[in-house]
């Protein structure tokens, strides 16, 4: 769906979060998320919270010009790695020359003057000189891991700029009037995804009085009904008000109302979102929805957001059987099914 064009900055591999991090992690999450098998919720994986990641991710960013490290490992022949230190912990980053991406592939401890057995050093060279370092590059896995970060981080950068683009029209419209929104598909050279139409009438009858809200979302034939097409319509009724369940929908068009001057109040919160960078986020809505059972896995309990198959976040903390069943969810519930 996007074309990846991987982030620099430095990640470690599976291997080596696995067997050489066993101590110093900030938070027992990440050890049990790797022993359930769940990689996915792992991401990303430079944000980990352990000391050598932190380190090698501050080392290692978006700009050769400014990497920082003490200098390459000499007893590493076989396998060009670079030094990077934090308190007793070390670490050897090598960089994938055809992706650019840089790899955190071994680190340890600092033992024994070096000369202890357990010894990072000691390690490096005796795997260097009677093993293979090459079994510690990044596998399929860490590739098809890194695969779905990159594609993950370029949709939310994507969608931050649909927000942008949804405040823009607001600004023009929340006092009353229509403006269009073209957005562009998040990977260059695919044209149009959609034409949005924004419209803001102020309705001031004798008992009366709201602000209605319009929007239409006209996507191009070629991305009708695709989950694209819905996380953008999801993004855009998050964006002007959240529940996006509190919205009417008729086809491809959505109405809402608010008190006088309401669509002026989201404006303001909207505008502070955007010069945050963040994303505004959905609300509990009042229906149930389906989502991935490995979505659900730990969020209950940890009140942590997943996403519906309909596209909505929401926080797994209703009692789903009390609440009417979303609409949007059973129709691609049947669409798998199919």
């Amino acid at each position: 769906m996007i074309a990846c064009v991987h982030s620099r900055r430095a990640r470690p591999t599976l291997r080596l979060i696995t067997e050489d991090l066993t101590a110093g992690w900030e938070s027992p999450h990440p050890r049990r998320l790797l022993a359930d098998g769940a990689l996915e919720s792992l991401h990303p994986l430079s944000e980990l919270p352990h000391p050598i990641v932190t380190k090698a991710t501050e080392s290692f960013g978006a700009d050769p010009a400014n990497d920082h490290y003490v200098g390459a490992i000499a007893s590493s022949t076989k396998l060009p790695l670079l030094e990077i230190r934090t308190a007793q912990w070390r670490g050897g980053v090598w960089e994938d020359r055809a992706t650019g991406v840089c790899w955190l592939l071994v680190a340890g401890l600092a033992k024994g003057e070096h000369q202890d057995r357990d010894d990072f050093y000691q390690r490096v060279k005796r795997e260097n000189d009677t093993g293979d370092p090459r079994r510690w590059l990044p596998t399929p896995e860490d590739e098809r891991l890194l695969r779905q970060e990159t594609a993950a981080r370029l949709l939310t950068t994507w969608e931050l700029a649909v927000q942008r683009q949804i405040l823009g029209a607001l600004r023009e419209v929340h006092s009353g009037g229509s403006a269009r929104i073209d957005i562009p598909h998040p990977q260059p050279g695919q044209g149009r995804l959609a034409l949005l139409t924004l419209a803001v009438t102020p309705v001031r009858d004798p008992g009366y009085e709201a602000d209605e809200i319009e929007l239409e979302v006209a996507a191009a034939p070629t991305y009708a009904s695709t989950s694209l097409s819905w996380t953008l319509t999801v993004r855009g009724l998050i964006s002007l008000s959240p529940p996006e369940q509190g919205w009417d929908r008729y086809k491809d068009t959505y109405t809402n109302i608010a008190e006088p001057g309401g669509w002026t109040a989201r404006l303001s919160e909207l505008e502070k979102l955007v010069a945050a960078g963040k994303l505004a986020e959905s609300e509990p809505g009042s229906h149930s929805h389906y989502t991935h059972r490995e979505h659900l896995a730990g969020n209950t309990i940890e009140g942590h957001a997943v996403r519906a198959l309909c596209g909505a976040f929401f926080v797994p903390t209703q009692d789903h059987e009390r609440l009417p069943v979303c609409l949007p969810c059973q129709e691609r519930l049947a669409e798998l099914a199919d």
